[in-house]
Parts: C-alpha cells; sequence; structure tokens
C-alpha cells in the first residue's frame, strides 16, 4: 500500500508494452518538449560528461553485474547504487520507478535516449518507510549529496512523504518538515540543487515541496504532438482559499508562497524498465528528472568554459543558485511569433483551464512572482544553454542583453545592472532573482553532517526585490516590471518594454531576517533597440 501511495505521488501510470520507435524530435528530450537533443549534437556535443546528478527514492534503479533482474545489454551505467548511505546488496530495494526516472537522466539507448546520457548517476533507496522517516531520508541525499568527490550538482526526489506521516503535530506545509529542513540546508552547504516532483493538492504526497531552495516541477501533456498543456492529473494547482476549499497548508503551501517553479513533460513518456523493456509512464515523477539532467548539460558546458580560462567565466557557474535562475528564466511561456519580441520562445504552455502565463495573476501582481500551475514556464533547455553562455556579468559595469551573476548584496542596499544597450519598444524582458532560505543543522556531535537524531534550525528567509527601472531617472517603468514578493525566495519579471528607452535592473536587499550580507544569482533576457 505504502508503494502503490508513493507512485501515485508521481501520478504514475505504466504499463509494460511493445512501442514503436519515433523519431527522438518527438520525444520528450527532442523538440517537442525541451529541446535536449539539440545540445546533443554539433556544434554543442554537450551529454553530461563527468557531471555528478544524484536520485533518491524507496528503491533504487538496478545495475548491470550487481543485480541479476538488470539485463547485459542494458543501456544505462550507474555511477554508484546504494541503501541509505551504505553500498546496496545485490538483487535488494531493486524499483522498476526508480529505474524508470533514471532513465530519463542517463539512458544511453538509441530509441530511449536520456537527457544527459554522460552524466555519472548515482542512486540511493531510502528503503522500507516502515523501518525509516524523514532522519533516514534526509542521511539518504546527504549520502548523495557527498558522492563523485563531493562534486554532486543536482539531486532528483521523485518521492515524498505525507503529512500523517509527519511526527509534527497538527503538521503543515510550512517549510518545518525535517525532511524540507534537510533540503534546504543540504542545498547551501553542498552546493546542490534539489529537483522535487511537485506534488501538492488532495491526494498527493506533498513534503518536501513546502522546501524554498530547490526547485519543484509539474508535468505537461502533448497537444497536437507537442507538450504545452499542464496534465489535468497534476495536483498542484490548488492554491490558499481556492480549488474545492482546500485547507491552506494542510494540502498546499502555508500563506501565499507558490509551490511550482517549473514543468517539464510527463505524460506518456517511453522509458526503461531493469529488464530492457519499455514501458510507458505519466508523473511529475518522470518531469523532475528531466530538469535534473538538464544541470548535467549547463555544468558540462560550464566546466570547459572554466578550464579553458574564458572572459566572464567563474566558479559561480557551479551554484545552484545560479542553475535554479537560468533555468527558471529561460523557461518557454508563450510562443514567438518570428520577430524575436517574445525572446524567441518556442511554445505556448496553457495550464489546465487554457489560460497562458500573460493571463495570470503572476503576470499582473508584482507581489506574485510564480504562476500557481506552471511556475516560470516549461523547461527549454537549449533556451537555458543560450541563457548559461552568455556569461557572468558585474554590475559595476555596462552588462549585456543577455547574461547572470552570483553575487552578495548588503541589508538595505542594492546592485544595479545597467543594460549596454536601449532596449526595443514592445519587446520583452524576462529576469529572475533567487537566494537561499538559512536553514542550519544543530550537530550535536559536532562532525559537520546530519545524524539521526539531530535537528536542524530555520533562519528564515531575507526579503530581496527586483525591479526592472529607466536607467537615466531611476523610475519604476510599470508594476509587472517589479517583483516584490515578501514570502518567496525566488522574484520573477516577465512584462513588455514601453518604450524604447536605457533600463536597469535593480536587485534590492528589501528586510533582514538572519544574515546582513545576502548571496543571490541574477538572470535576465532581453531584446536591445533595432535601428
Amino acid at each position: 500500500m505504502v508503494r502503490k501511495l508513493v507512485w501515485l505521488v508521481g501520478g504514475l501510470s505504466a504499463s509494460c508494452i511493445s512501442l514503436p520507435v519515433f523519431a527522438l524530435e518527438t520525444t520528450s528530450v527532442g523538440e517537442a518538449g525541451i529541446n535536449a537533443l539539440r545540445l546533443h549534437s554539433a556544434p554543442y556535443n554537450l551529454i553530461g560528461r563527468k557531471i555528478g546528478i544524484g536520485q533518491v527514492e524507496i528503491g533504487r534503479p538496478g545495475q548491470f553485474g550487481l543485480d541479476k533482474a538488470v539485463v547485459r545489454n542494458q543501456r544505462m551505467s550507474l555511477a554508484g547504487v546504494f541503501l541509505r548511505n551504505q553500498p546496496a546488496k545485490p538483487n535488494t530495494n531493486i524499483d522498476p520507478h526508480a529505474q524508470n526516472v533514471a532513465s530519463v537522466m542517463i539512458s544511453n539507448d538509441k530509441a530511449v535516449r536520456g537527457v544527459a546520457p554522460g552524466a555519472r548517476l548515482y542512486s540511493t533507496a531510502v528503503g522500507s518507510l516502515r523501518t525509516g522517516g524523514q532522519p533516514e531520508e534526509c542521511l539518504s541525499t546527504q549520502h548523495i549529496a557527498q558522492q563523485n568527490g563531493g562534486d554532486v550538482r543536482a539531486i532528483n526526489f521523485s518521492f515524498g512523504e505525507t503529512l500523517e506521516r509527519d511526527p509534527r503535530p497538527n503538521a503543515l506545509l510550512d517549510g518545518q518538515a525535517l525532511l524540507t529542513q534537510c533540503i534546504d540546508w543540504s542545498a547551501r552547504v553542498h552546493n546542490v540543487l534539489y529537483v522535487i516532483a511537485g506534488n501538492q493538492g488532495k491526494g498527493g504526497i506533498p513534503i518536501p515541496t513546502d522546501n524554498f531552495n530547490g526547485i519543484n516541477v509539474a508535468f505537461t501533456t502533448r497537444r497536437q504532438g507537442i507538450f504545452t498543456r499542464l496534465d489535468v492529473s497534476n495536483l498542484s494547482d490548488a492554491i490558499s482559499g481556492g480549488v474545492g476549499g482546500r485547507l491552506n497548508g494542510r494540502e498546499v503551501n502555508l500563506g501565499p508562497r507558490r509551490a511550482i517553479g517549473l514543468v517539464a513533460p510527463g505524460n506518456k513518456i517511453t522509458l526503461l524498465n531493469p529488464d530492457g523493456k519499455t514501458t510507458q509512464v505519466s508523473g511529475t515523477s518522470f518531469a523532475a528528472p528531466h530538469v535534473t539532467a538538464t544541470v548535467a548539460l549547463l555544468q558540462e558546458y560550464g566546466d570547459k568554459q572554466l578550464s579553458s580560462r574564458q572572459p566572464n567565466w567563474s566558479l559561480d557557474a557551479r551554484r545552484q543558485e545560479v542553475m535554479k535562475a537560468v533555468m527558471l528564466n529561460s523557461a518557454d511561456k508563450y510562443r514567438d511569433p518570428g520577430n524575436g519580441l517574445l525572446l524567441g520562445m518556442s511554445k505556448t504552455i496553457l495550464d489546465k483551464q487554457n489560460q497562458h502565463w500573460l493571463n495570470s495573476d503572476a503576470y499582473r501582481d508584482p507581489k506574485i512572482p510564480l504562476q500557481a500551475q506552471m511556475g516560470t514556464g516549461q523547461l527549454n533547455a537549449y533556451r537555458a544553454y543560450q541563457q548559461f553562455s552568455a556569461g557572468q556579468w558585474h554590475p559595476a559595469r555596462p552588462v549585456p542583453a543577455i547574461g547572470w551573476d552570483y553575487r552578495t548584496v548588503n541589508d538595505s542596499a542594492h546592485h544595479d545592472y545597467v543594460l549596454a544597450q536601449p532596449l526595443q519598444r514592445d519587446s520583452f524582458v524576462s529576469i529572475t532573482l533567487n537566494w537561499n532560505r538559512l536553514v542550519e543543522l544543530n550537530d550535536t556531535n559536532k562532525n559537520g553532517r546530519f545524524d539521526v537524531g539531530e535537528t536542524f534550525r530555520d533562519r528564515g528567509l531575507n526579503n530581496l526585490d527586483l525591479y526592472l527601472l529607466n536607467a537615466d531617472s531611476g523610475a519604476i517603468i510599470d508594476t509587472t516590471c517589479t517583483s516584490t514578493s515578501e514570502v518567496d525566495s525566488v522574484e520573477h519579471i516577465f512584462c513588455r518594454v514601453p518604450n524604447t528607452a536605457r533600463y536597469k535592473i535593480r536587485v534590492q536587499f528589501r528586510q533582514k531576517v538572519n544574515h546582513a550580507v545576502q548571496p543571490y544569482a541574477l538572470a535576465w533576457w532581453t531584446v536591445p533597440a533595432r535601428n
């Protein structure tokens, strides 16, 4: 029963069937989905080589040479498999669900190709829920975060915990569950981007979707062969005071904070089982690993830039906040008509009510940075590459039309990024700012690691704001060109430029809650004026 419930959280429906081999471009990793295949080919040649990524689930994928269930011709090689924080025992804890999720990330099968087939995937099973809970799950993810020589860039969670199993009395989705705090602590301390299958709403298994420092992912289905619409099976569209009278904090985040950061393909995805046969599956469980593995593609590119000492590149490129800002800012929202004014976006993404981002409260209300069902839009791996490859730029001098930065800002101060060129009238700008909630380990034995029995301390979230301003007057352009949430760790602007003029981006440290110096990541994408 537990296994079925955990699979329900990912919206899992699976059947072992014989499938025709479609052109890869029509799959979730191709042009119909996140367009990662374009990065596999020349001139990019990015498949995630040497980049460590992780997977934490109830079970684990099988590994050839260790597990009899894995066929010899399996086109998926794992860097390491574990049971919690110990090496996996042969033929135990093998799970088709975990195998399916892993194949999204690293499958090298010609017909069922993963997003990053060259990445090093480390996977652990947390084991039976009857003998463990959130402390053991935290121990497991800490172990994965320290693999690959302590250099794992992203970890995938395609499972979760119910509020009913949380030991706190009257538990709510308030960010205080031990596993949620563990995720936010590890993201900062181990510099890992956590990607979580985004399952809130009635019937979901929501912990740790109330995290601040990771990305929660919902899933899309095909319309006319293209992944463009939120699947009706998503459990993530309930908001406070909204659908069906659901209780604020019980089945959705406490207060106005939105859960979903991105969406990715997840309906009828063809993947591999341990026996090498294909299966067709649906759910957020299979959307999340598209995002996790895209980090490996981007990080392979970033490491190449660093090794060749390219200008406008530093070790900041490896920061998990940078990866989050880059992927959120480059997501597809609304298809560009061909004139480039909509930043070359390739798809119009629709929610369950067939509404697009420009019809949402997130577009109109500066205090709401994320659309309830789709966050900032659908992952586009190629556009994320374009965003990332533009390089890092310092606010001390004018910055190009596209770029990113990782920096610190002091309490009550701000940084202005003055765009070097005027922006084109009626073009759109996309700007994303994110930073971490500060969670600290109550390290009772002072060994620098989480141990079962230890707890965390929530130091809260500093409040940063984001603006697009007139570069000369400093005037706010429009309320849609500001993002001033008081509860989120993300600010996001997607707005139309009213006039051809010079503009600047402002990152403002509005309110100190913990430290007086706040690290942040910023990504921007704009359209220069045309002569």
